[in-house]
């Protein structure tokens, strides 16, 4: 049993098809539509510039835009502030 949907998403002008799970397709549309979005904010701020560019920024924005969402998850600075209050814990309770 085949349980993907057959969808066409329309980015940059050209159409790709694609085979998603039907949970998955209104992301598949919506992260579709960012990428349009993003690349006519270029295209109105650079009209000059060729698609291939326009396209790189648009990549950029988003490569961005996820390195800056794991770094706002990260959460190793707060183990290790965890990790030092427990020491500190430890020291305190231990020397009684």
């Amino acid at each position: 049993m085949n349980d993907k949907i057959n969808t066409n998403l329309d980015i940059a002008g050209s159409s790709f098809p694609l085979k998603v799970k039907p949970e998955e397709e209104e992301n598949v549309r919506k992260a579709a539509k960012q990428v349009n979005d993003w690349l006519n904010k270029y295209r109105d701020r650079y009209p000059s510039l060729p698609i291939e560019k326009l396209l790189a920024m648009v990549a950029y924005q988003f490569s961005l835009e996820k390195l800056e969402l794991l770094e706002r998850n990260d959460t190793k600075p707060y183990l290790t502030k965890i990790e030092k209050l427990t020491e500190m814990l430890e020291d305190y309770f231990g020397n009684e």
